[in-house]
């Protein structure tokens, strides 16, 4: 091969070389720190950059995107001596690449132990009871001191998230068994609350159903009482009613029984036969020795015997005979059509049935007018007419 043909190959190669160094492409959400000359030049966004060959280099290359770290769980005592390991998530972004470089050697090695030491400082104030339940706050008092921190680094922290709390195992058996005590207290509470529930509202139901009864019971002897009164008044009524019906008929007896007397106009010999009627009702009697015949007991015999049809030979028991053999009655008869008459108001016009017995009627009284003594007793004529066979 000939020496001007080697040395153009080795001229492209070089210049191959020198391109290739002096070309560089950045991709999407990364920055690259470059270097002249061992100072620091410029920061290169994503496209395509040249550089100076031999005296710019590629410093670093930074990742623009949001980072998460897991850090291992750290330990760390609390306020009331106890040790615990706390498990953290960092979430952070690179702001400024230049300041990611140059303002601390390994930001992630920074990040993780100032994330350690502040840990320590805000649950050292906590006690155990305290750090499991105030995840919040210890999330946020690291957000700002690590935000704050790590500001001059280029760094930006977004949210710091507490992952897990291991306190020891004899810590643990012991807080299961107080939340298990602490649950069956509340299961024990809640089932006598329960119970006390149900007696209240049994004890409720209980009285309700008494004061019902009562009230029942106390309605029903009402009720029984005026029933019984309406009885008694009705049935006071009804004997009264009676009682006068009774007094009326004796009155309207007497009065025809004195009117027959005096329209058959007796003479002395009726008076001597009801006299000699009345002496063996004289001699009945135990107490009675001896009887004595009074003077008129033969002006009574004798008028007897004028009244058998001694003297004129007409006895007192011939009577004219009517037509159809049957006595004939007094001109004009016995008017017994005011008999059952009563004059006592209705049971509703009664003073005591006013106010209570307002369901019974004036059309409906107590004790029915009897029909005429003609209609129930045949043969006897009504007024105003003739005597039937």
């Amino acid at each position: 091969m000939e020496p001007a043909l080697i040395a153009l190959i080795v001229v492209a190669l070089l210049l191959i070389f020198v391109l290739a160094k002096s070309l560089t492409i950045v991709p999407q959400a990364q920055a690259k720190v470059v270097e002249r000359l061992g100072r620091y030049s410029r920061t290169l966004t994503p496209g395509l950059s040249i550089l100076v060959p031999f005296v710019d280099r590629v410093r670093a290359t930074i990742d623009l995107r949001e980072q998460v770290i897991s850090f291992p769980p750290q330990p760390v005592i609390t306020a009331d001596n106890l040790q615990v390991g706390i498990d953290t998530v960092v979430y952070f972004q690179v702001t400024d690449p230049k300041l990611a470089v140059y303002g601390i050697a390994n930001y992630i090695t920074g990040m993780e132990q100032l994330t350690t030491t502040t840990l320590r400082n805000v649950v050292g104030g906590l006690n155990l009871e305290g750090a499991l339940t105030g995840r919040d706050g210890i999330n946020s008092q690291l957000r700002e001191v690590l935000d704050g921190t790590t500001g001059p680094w280029g760094l930006r922290v977004a949210r710091v998230e507490i992952k897990a709390i291991d306190p020891p195992h004899s810590i643990q058996d012991s807080m299961e068994k107080q939340m298990r005590a602490d649950r069956d207290k509340r299961a024990v509470i809640l089932t006598a609350e329960g119970h006390r529930q149900a007696a209240i509202t049994s004890a409720e139901g209980e009285k309700a159903s008494a004061i019902l009864s009562a009230e029942g019971r106390k309605q029903a002897a009402i009720l029984e009482a005026e029933a019984e009164r309406q009885s008694r008044i009705l049935r006071a009524e009804g004997e009264r009613a009676a009682l006068f019906l009774q007094a009326q008929g004796q009155a309207k007896s007497i009065e025809t029984v004195f009117q027959a007397i005096h329209d058959g106009k007796p003479d002395q010999g009726l008076l001597a036969y009801q006299y000699l009627q009345t002496l063996p009702q004289i001699a009945q009697g135990d107490a009675n020795k001896m009887w004595i015949v009074p003077s008129e007991f033969s002006k009574a015999l004798e008028g007897l015997a004028n009244l058998g049809g001694a003297g004129d030979g007409k006895s007192w028991m011939d009577v004219d005979a009517s037509v159809d053999g049957r006595t004939a009655p007094a001109e004009g008869g016995i008017d017994t059509s005011s008999w059952f008459e009563s004059q006592l108001p209705s049971a509703a016009e009664q003073p005591e049935a006013k106010i209570e017995l307002t369901s019974i009627t004036d059309s409906t009284p107590l004790v029915p007018t009897p029909p005429p003594l003609s209609e129930i007793t045949p043969g006897v004529p009504a007024d105003g007419e003739a005597p039937r066979p």
